[in-house]
């Protein structure tokens, strides 16, 4: 039967667009695209997290890289958060009752940087104002006076002691360390000398006079302290006054202008009674001697830090939600941190080196985060269910939530938060939480799942066209005329290894828009055509394929053995692919089988050598079932072979050769060759079915390569499944080459079809006795399996009517 019925034409090869329908000449005529291509799906997703205000339904994007994912997720909550209101600001400030727990007070959006600089201005006033208050004439005055009070009540204790002293016979003298008690005689003090040599009753009598005065000095003194404490308490009552005097116009501006705001009024009040109980913070402290050069005056930021007003988070500048993305989403850079400064040897903190993270500055729009980076950051992952869960977020040092430290620092109050976090990820780590995280589900409801690929449409040429125009304009780049447009969408169908698809990989499809731009300005014409795309295609390859070189030159010298010619028995190429990550490339490895008396079955020698993947092995095995059901229906398959991929020194994984592997374990049965022009690619289920596999392009290219370089002989080509023909898009020199009729590709939906193809022999039907037609594959398999099978049998029954040589010897 002639083979042309399976030749797939070479208009089925790869899928055109005719550049003719383009009704622009240049993309620079068309109008940027605004809208986002290809991603229904995720656009209503997106939008309906975006929207929807219950609690949880915050969102998991999911797709392949390249996808566009982070710009289009970007590009719909910014458009919807520039209709949505500014959040408030974000301040912390000084806890009077209880300073170790600073207060948090929200204001509306610009207003917490103004409410700083009042506070600042002031302080600055009240410094300004304080020293000329307490050095006016009319305090000095004010002073001097209860000075002078206190001086004559003292004055009088004073002569009353003396008076009481006089009268008892002793002098008062006052000294550094007290009241001294002298005795008198004749009006003259007496000497100690003296005192020693009078008689007993005279010291008597002196003794009791003096416990009597030390009563008095005691009632003096407890007076005098008395006096001490009102002056002290009249001075202290005279500085307040003329503190709530300087300051009460300041302070009565502020409460006025924050009245609409209870907790920010109580605030300045509390920073009014502080200030006037410290009054003499703000006074000008006196000079030390021991002045060190480079040291800030302590006592100056003492009294600035605690009337200071931290702006934690600033919406003076946004417009509509805050959209922020955190790069970085360590512990510290996600909830905020509470920094640390070095003084003299310590550290030291304040509520005024308290810092947001990212979820304050989102707060009240949305958070953007890598799903990954999330997860590699250390106690991240736990700290922001916990934020979502009790929708607040509190700023705590790292190492004391964990225990990590013993020492205990300030404990800010918890700040409220009303946000929508966005994590980007892929489809696996997306099931992974949902499989392992209880929580998962209950926090990230909207599943945003991004397309790989999509069906071509009516519009979606001119979609993508207009695609190119906005990043050339962008970029500054070259505009694309028709034929680079319809290069371009017929490498996304490549990308997307279907001719009725393109490729949704907008960062693969911007860096060919980019190197094709590039080649066409270094060639110094106007814009990019069809040969610059192409172009940068190859020249992307090359930068990339330097393996594929090495392979293809181990095949050219022979160290790799592949035949192109010839026919032999049990061998043929098989087709594999090499992914590299960022370039795949496929080769052809010689397959071979042998057949031989036994009842082992096949013997997969990847397998027994652990080299063989799980879905391979798969492939295998599903061949005995094929055999069992086609020639074992009426007797026993007696049956060993064996078949090896040669010259595979590393692991085998898929089951795309299990088509190759079945055609090479019949040709051993029915003896006869295979061409070795053939490669065969395909998967083959246990009724016989050719399935389709991935990799088909490559493959084909890899194979065609090898014919080229040791040279066409005009029968070569490939069989491939009949389900892979709608994702072929090869280069245009396959196209050539098969137009010419050098090289053919064979589209396959069974295993009969392919062992046609490959021996020239058609395969035979069964007929109704169980039988095939003489001559063909079938009825030759079936022969040597019935040979095999006898022949078994026949050694077998040998064997056991043989008599045991263990027997003999007893017998004897």
């Amino acid at each position: 039967m002639p083979l042309n019925q399976w030749e797939v034409p070479p208009k089925k090869l790869k899928a055109h667009f005719n550049a003719n329908h383009f009704s622009f000449k240049t993309t620079a005529e068309l109008a940027p695209l605004e809208e986002i291509i290809g991603q229904e799906r995720a656009v209503r997703a997106m939008d309906f997290g975006l929207h929807m205000e219950d609690r949880g339904y915050n969102i998991f994007v999911t797709g392949v890289p390249g996808t566009g994912k982070n710009t289009m997720v970007k590009s719909m909550v910014k458009r919807v958060a520039e209709t949505q209101a500014v959040p408030d600001d974000w301040c912390y400030v000084n806890n009077f009752e209880d300073p170790d727990h600073p207060k948090a007070i929200s204001l509306d959006a610009g207003k917490g940087k103004i409410f700083q600089r009042d506070i600042d201005h002031l302080i600055t006033r009240l410094k300004e104002e304080f020293p000329k208050a307490f050095q006016s004439k009319d305090r000095e005055e004010q002073e001097k006076t209860i000075q002078k009070e206190y001086g004559q009540a003292r004055d009088s204790l004073g002569e009353d002691l003396e008076t009481h002293a006089r009268e008892l016979g002793f002098a008062i003298k006052s000294t550094d360390t007290g009241i001294t008690i002298i005795p008198l005689h004749n009006g003259k003090t007496m000497s100690a000398n003296k005192v020693a040599a009078l008689d007993p009753q005279s010291k008597s009598e002196i003794q009791r006079k003096e416990l009597i005065l030390h009563e008095h000095v005691h009632r003096f003194v407890k007076q005098t302290r008395i006096l001490r404490e009102e002056l002290d308490q009249k001075i202290e009552t005279l500085n307040q006054s003329v503190a709530q005097y300087t300051s009460e116009h300041l302070f009565e501006t502020l409460r006025e202008k924050y009245k609409s705001i209870p907790r920010l009024a109580e605030h300045v009040l509390n920073v009014q009674e502080d200030v006037i109980e410290n009054f003499n913070d703000f006074l000008p402290a006196p000079e030390s001697p021991f002045q060190i050069a480079g040291l800030t005056n302590g006592q100056e930021r003492a009294s600035s830090v605690p009337y200071a007003v931290n702006v934690l988070v600033d919406n003076s500048a946004t417009k509509g939600a805050p959209l922020i993305e955190e790069t970085n989403p360590s512990y510290n850079n996600l909830v905020g941190r509470i920094e640390k400064k070095g003084r003299f040897g310590t550290f030291y903190t304040d509520f005024t080196l308290i810092k947001s993270g990212s979820i304050l500055n989102a707060n009240g729009g949305y958070l953007l985060i890598n799903a990954f980076d999330l997860l590699r950051a250390p106690y991240s992952w736990d700290a922001l269910k916990r934020i979502i869960k009790k929708r607040e977020v509190k700023i705590e040092d790292l190492g004391e939530t964990y225990g990590l430290v013993t020492t205990s620092g300030i404990k800010p109050e918890p700040i409220p938060i009303h946000l929508r976090v966005i994590l980007v990820g892929n489809a696996p780590l997306y099931y992974l939480l949902q499989t392992y995280d209880e929580e998962f589900t209950e926090i990230f409801k909207v599943k945003v799942d991004f397309e790989e690929q999509q069906k071509k449409k009516g519009e979606t040429p001119e979609q993508f066209a207009r695609y190119i125009a906005r990043l050339c304009k962008k970029e500054d780049l070259l505009h694309f005329d028709r034929t680079g447009v319809a290069a371009t969408l017929e490498q996304l169908s490549r990308w997307a290894n279907n001719q009725k698809k393109l490729s949704l990989r907008f960062g693969n499809l911007a860096d060919l828009i980019r190197e094709a731009s590039y080649w066409a300005l270094k060639s110094n014409v106007g814009t990019v055509s069809r040969e610059f795309v192409q172009k940068a295609v190859s020249e992307k390859i090359n930068r990339s394929n330097l393996l594929e070189d090495h392979i293809q030159e181990l095949i050219e010298e022979g160290t790799l053995m592949v035949d192109v010619t010839g026919s032999v028995v049990g061998q043929i190429n098989g087709l594999s692919v090499f992914d590299l990550g960022d370039f795949s490339f496929g080769r052809p490895s010689r397959l071979t089988a042998r057949v031989f008396l036994g009842q082992s079955g096949i013997i997969d020698i990847e397998r027994e050598a652990k080299m063989g993947g799980k879905t391979h092995s798969k492939g295998v095995l599903i061949l005995s079932g094929y055999l069992g059901g086609r020639y074992a229906q009426e007797t026993l398959l007696s049956l060993s072979a064996s078949i090896c991929f040669e010259q595979s020194y590393g692991g085998v994984e898929g089951d795309s050769a299990s088509v190759a592997e079945l055609l090479i374990l019949l040709s051993s049965l029915s003896n006869l060759p295979i061409r070795q022009g053939i490669a065969v690619t395909g998967s083959v289920n246990q009724l016989g079915n050719v399935q389709p596999v991935g990799g088909i392009n490559e493959k084909i290219e890899g194979f065609f390569a090898v014919c080229k370089a040791l040279g066409f002989t005009s029968d070569q080509g490939v069989v491939i499944p009949q389900e892979n023909v709608k994702h072929l898009m090869l280069k245009d020199e396959v196209l050539e080459a098969v137009s010419a009729k050098k090289f053919q590709i064979y589209s396959v939906s069974t295993v009969d079809d392919a062992i046609e193809i490959v021996t020239g022999t058609p395969a035979g039907e069964c007929q109704l006795d169980g039988t095939y037609p003489d001559g063909t594959v079938n009825s030759l398999v079936l022969k040597r399996l019935q040979d095999m099978g006898e022949k078994l049998r026949a050694l077998e029954s040998s064997h056991e009517n043989k008599p045991s040589i263990i027997t003999n010897k007893a017998n004897a």
